[in-house]
């Protein structure tokens, strides 16, 4: 019995052929993730304690690892802490558990103190195990955090007033403010980088540098200051007023002690421009007392010091109910800005413009990657790769670390 096929039959057989040439991949593709995600587990945790920065590592049985970066101070400290307090609590562990194990890090090692070197640690460990989770999933971890559709941010650059044996003249700090603004930069931040202990400088230390820069950058580049903490309340509030008359600040930074809200919030309601605070605050109970008491215009929170991804993404959530925007306070050239934007991606809250010192060669770590996070025109890109989107050079991170 011959069977006849019509046109229009043939044309079914034709596409349902195709549907299934195409679609066997991705459902492969799927099997191997969803039982790569069924039987992982967590096997080892390696901390990378360099001169500049502090990375970790965290390995599963599944032959896949993830990256991220703690904070740069006291390097050999931190690794320390992921090596004997919070590598035991991972062990074992699924990696997709990362509030279970978040939580259980942050509390084993809350003895050794809820702010500084304990979230600083648990920081490396929690954007190693997001960068982990984007990786066996085979996903950007800005779309694991739920994705908000940007594909770029503006950055201002960022740069210090220290140097070996003192600081920089006003000239100084001008020509390499000049240097961003070549690079493509509309907005740069010159930090004054006083800190508690240099308190109440005479008022032209500030003063002067800023003059030098605006003078040199012309008036359509947008300046924030950093006072570093470095003004009581009423210093702040007058030199903050003579800056934004005289140069039209449009940020002005950490006016006062980290310790002090009352104070903060006498120069918020003083200063007609934007005061912004938050580098200090280390976990969510902070950043609500910096809220509620001190009530800055912005929050600088950092992704490297104030416990990883997962505690600055509740952070954003807070800050959203009190109608406050997220700056996030980065100088680090690597994971640290790649989890940043990976973050940034992902919230409805963050300001126009985010903080990027430059891919800053001095520090030694751009060479510890095989890939880099694109830049164009002062504007950052999202990472659209899987992960953070940086890939690890092993061989450089183990040549280089801290014996």
């Amino acid at each position: 019995m011959k069977i006849k096929f019509s046109r229009k039959d043939f044309l079914k057989i034709i596409g349902l052929s195709l549907f299934w040439a195409n679609s066997i991949p991705i459902l492969a593709k799927e099997k191997k993730i969803a039982t790569v995600r069924k039987m992982v587990k967590i096997t080892n945790v390696k901390a990378y304690a360099h001169q500049k920065a502090s990375y970790v590592k965290v390995e599963t049985d599944a032959g896949i690892s993830g990256w991220g970066e703690g904070d740069h101070e006291f390097t050999p400290i931190n690794a320390k802490i992921v090596d004997e307090i919070l590598k035991p609590v991972l062990i074992g562990k699924d990696p997709f558990d990362t509030e279970h194990l978040w939580t259980e890090m942050f509390f084993e090692g809350f003895e050794g103190g809820s702010t500084g070197f304990v979230p600083g640690a648990v920081a490396g460990v929690d954007n190693a195990l997001w960068d982990l989770k984007g990786r066996i999933l085979e996903m950007p971890v800005s779309k694991l955090l739920g994705g908000n559709k940007l594909e770029k941010i503006a950055v201002y650059g960022s740069y210090g007033r220290r140097k070996k044996g003192g600081f920089k003249t006003p000239d100084e700090m001008a020509s390499e403010g000049m240097k961003f603004v070549e690079a493509g930069y509309k907005t740069i931040k010159a930090r004054m980088q006083l800190y508690d202990r240099d308190r109440n400088p005479p008022f032209n230390f500030t003063y002067d540098c800023i003059k030098a820069i605006r003078k040199t950058v012309g008036d359509e580049i947008e300046i924030f200051v950093d006072f570093n903490n470095g003004y009581t309340a009423g210093k702040a509030i007058e030199l903050g007023l003579k800056l934004h008359e005289h140069f039209n600040i449009k940020v002005i930074e950490e006016p006062v002690s980290s310790m002090d809200y009352a104070g903060l919030r006498q120069v918020v309601e003083a200063l007609p421009c934007e005061v912004n605070a938050g580098e200090h605050e280390y976990n969510k109970w902070q950043f609500r007392d910096l809220i509620i008491h001190g009530n800055p215009d912005c929050l600088n929170l950092d992704l490297i010091k104030c416990g990883g991804i997962s505690e600055c993404k509740k952070i954003s959530g807070m800050a959203q109910a009190f109608e406050k925007e997220i700056m996030v306070h980065n100088t680090r050239p690597t994971l640290a800005t790649a989890a940043s934007l990976n973050f940034i991606g992902s919230i409805t809250n963050a300001a126009k413009v985010q903080e990027f010192a430059g891919m800053r060669t001095e520090l030694g770590l751009n060479q510890l990657f095989n890939n880099s996070l694109k830049f164009a025109d002062g504007f950052l890109f999202i990472p659209t790769e899987i992960g953070l989107g940086l890939e690890v050079n092993e061989k450089e991170m183990e040549k280089l670390k801290l014996k």
